[in-house]
């Protein structure tokens, strides 16, 4: 007699969780182990033991406290990423200056994302926080990260799976008459602005806008971060002001940033491709302003945020540049860029910044 068949149970998310204070560790089982798409491959209270299991576990992705006894968060993520590449999601409890700068240093390593730490189950936001940590652990889980050396530079490249046709290199209108820079980044991005913001260095004759996906209570803390680190100086953006040369903005949290009649607005309208604030926004408000006259960079990340504004700069005459799926932590954003026809040039992380400044100071167009 024939049995009918039986749908085999969906295969869980295996998350190795990384913590020093038991009943935080606690709280984190109880929440990955109650979420249906979730289950705690491993729970450990230091770095140390986290590395002696990694090999044997093998998890999909990993929850990192960052202030740890003996190896901190910044450390393990640096192991981790040289010796079995697992995608990482950083779990902060504070946004205190020492914490978030490992948390920070921790994405440049190779970590995927910094969230939240879950407050007690009698808070009021407990729910949310709780929701936010699973649902990013199942995103991040599908990142493939591969191995990294550690090196002075912390360099971070690899891909993801979506596919896209390498965008054809175009001559652009009349090189060295731009007058606005934009960058959005979201999955991988810190590390990649970094890398490019260094590359710039102090020589760039144009305001350069800036959208970074993060965790809203970190913002603040990511600008701080980023101010040390870029050599140009990086401030949160402020309603109606005129940006000058030389300086970089950052969107506020929660808010969008545009451009309106050569100032800068925050907007709170609605979230766009689920963010605000959003690239895809920040773009069509620069292109609407500038016109021609602007450049447009979109980086590493998740979903499609950016790519249609993207479009809309190079529609106006601007020239646009994507990562390549070569360098691109997450290939999505550039990926849905691409596919528009968006995107003037693809580019590897380390080529864009020589690119932008090509553009930006020569003054006849150059060829590709």
């Amino acid at each position: 007699m024939n049995t009918p068949s039986q749908e085999s149970p969906r295969q869980r998310i295996r998350v190795m969780i990384v913590e020093d204070s038991r009943p935080v560790r606690e709280m984190l089982e109880y929440i990955i182990g109650n979420d249906p798409r979730l289950e705690v491959a491993a729970s450990v209270g230091s770095a140390e033991e986290a590395l002696r299991k990694l090999h044997k576990i093998s998890p999909d992705v990993i929850s990192m406290d960052i202030r740890l006894p003996g190896m901190n968060g910044f450390e393990a993520t640096q192991r981790i990423m040289a010796e079995k590449p697992t995608p990482i999601v950083v779990v902060s409890a504070s946004v205190e200056s020492e914490e978030l700068k490992i948390s920070m240093n921790a994405l440049r390593a190779g970590a995927l994302s910094v969230m939240e730490k879950p407050v007690s189950t009698s808070h009021q936001d407990y729910a949310a926080l709780a929701e936010r940590l699973c649902t990013q652990l199942v995103i991040m889980s599908k990142v493939r990260v591969i191995r990294q050396r550690v090196r002075r530079d912390l360099r971070l490249q690899g891909s993801a799976s979506v596919k896209a046709a390498r965008a054809e290199p175009v001559i652009p209108p009349v090189a060295g008459t731009f007058q606005m820079l934009g960058i959005v980044a979201s999955t991988g991005g810190p590390n990649a602005l970094v890398k490019v913001l260094e590359g710039l260095g102090r020589n760039v004759p144009v305001p350069v806008l800036l959208v970074q996906h993060i965790t809203p209570s970190f913002l603040k803390g990511f600008v701080s971060w980023l101010n040390g680190i870029s050599p140009l100086p990086v401030r949160e953006a402020v309603d109606g002001q005129l940006p000058q040369a030389g300086h970089i903005y950052v969107a506020p949290a929660d808010l969008h940033l545009i451009v309106d009649r050569g100032r800068l607005r925050m907007d709170n309208s609605e979230p766009v491709c689920v963010q605000r604030p959003s690239g895809t926004v920040l773009f069509r408000s620069m292109a609407r302003c500038v016109g021609a006259n602007c450049l447009g960079v979109l980086l590493t990340g998740m979903g499609e945020d950016g790519a249609a504004g993207l479009r809309d700069i190079r529609e106006a005459g601007g020239y646009t540049i994507a990562e390549d799926e070569s360098t691109a932590v997450v290939y999505g954003m550039p990926a849905a860029a691409v596919r528009m026809g968006a995107v003037c040039e693809s580019l590897p992380l380390d080529e864009i910044a020589p690119r932008v400044l090509q553009l930006l100071l020569t003054a006849t167009p150059v060829p590709s």
